[in-house]
């Protein structure tokens, strides 16, 4: 009996949702409070666009040919969320990157139908870099941007590359991690005036968690559900990987941590360098953020 397999892709009036920002500005966080939603499903990052398109001024990012890279991302990553039979949805000839976005795409529907839900959100920091190629390729992709304080970022940055250097491909300096910050931020900021982007500020997800979840699921487009606050934690298991041991916090509880590693790490020499360092970029995004519509007022 001749076997056909039916793909029946999630419902055209659900958005596609990334979620983007400077690594350690607590996406992980955020993406445990929206997946304890009913309607949202969310699963570890995935890198999928940076395996598949490296280094983008390549002569196959031109010739839009996948990196070689991109098949072994794609097979760890459904080893990852326990679902390895789901290489079905690739091509065993994959000439471009398209293919590769198909076949991803399916993946992410897939794995959401089988968690019973409406959406999926994908939380790839480094998917910042790809906003602009995303946006082409994925209908209906919103993009929600997390920006938290320099300085906090900075320290979390330094803290951790420092404790699992192998897993963050050496330890960074303190200059390094201070590029990164305002380079990302600079990022977000040049996506925010488009309608199907929104700013989240860390700090204010903190201080008044039900307000921002209920301004996001206004974005998004479903209603904002109180268990969000109360099931977290159980959504913060799924999402992260075993030996992801620089994430095991958001399974503890939501506290306000600011400036504490900041003061713990550094002398008073350091601290004013990267005071005098974040000044100009703090200056700069405080400008931008009063021209776009806060999340809260």
């Amino acid at each position: 009996m001749l076997s056909i397999e039916v793909w029946l892709p999630l419902k055209p009036f659900y958005p596609r949702l990334f979620l983007v920002g400077c690594p350690r500005s607590g996406t992980t966080l955020l993406q445990s409070l929206l997946a304890a939603h009913s309607k949202i499903a969310s699963f570890p990052e995935s890198h999928f666009f940076p395996y598949l398109l490296g280094n983008r001024s390549s002569w196959r990012a031109k010739l839009r040919i996948p990196s070689p890279l991109a098949r072994k991302r794609f097979n760890q990553f459904l080893a990852e969320t326990g679902h390895p039979e789901l290489k079905r949805y690739l091509p065993k000839t994959v000439v471009f990157n398209i293919q590769y976005i198909q076949g991803f795409i399916r993946v992410l529907d897939e794995l959401t139908q089988q968690q019973k839900k409406k959406l999926w959100l994908e939380k790839t920091p480094g998917n910042l870099y790809y906003i602009s190629y995303i946006e082409k390729r994925v209908a209906g992709a919103k993009f929600i941007h997390l920006v938290r304080q320099g300085t906090d970022v900075v320290s979390s940055l330094y803290d951790v590359t420092h404790q699992y250097p192998d897993d963050w491909k050496g330890a960074w300096n303190l200059d390094r991690c201070i590029r990164r910050w305002i380079k990302d931020v600079r990022l977000s900021y040049q996506h925010l005036h488009k309608p199907n982007h929104i700013l989240v500020q860390y700090e204010q997800l903190i201080e008044n968690q039900p307000l921002v979840l209920a301004k996001l699921c206004e974005f998004i487009g479903v209603d904002y559900e109180p268990k969000m606050l109360q099931n977290y934690q159980k959504a913060a298991k799924k999402v992260t990987l075993p030996f992801e041991s620089w994430k095991v916090s958001v399974q503890q509880g939501i506290y306000n941590p600011f400036d504490q590693k900041f003061h713990q790490l550094f002398n008073e020499e350091q601290k004013q360098y990267i005071l005098q360092e974040l000044s100009e970029a703090n200056f700069e995004f405080s400008q931008k953020l009063a021209r776009f519509k806060l999340l809260i007022k």
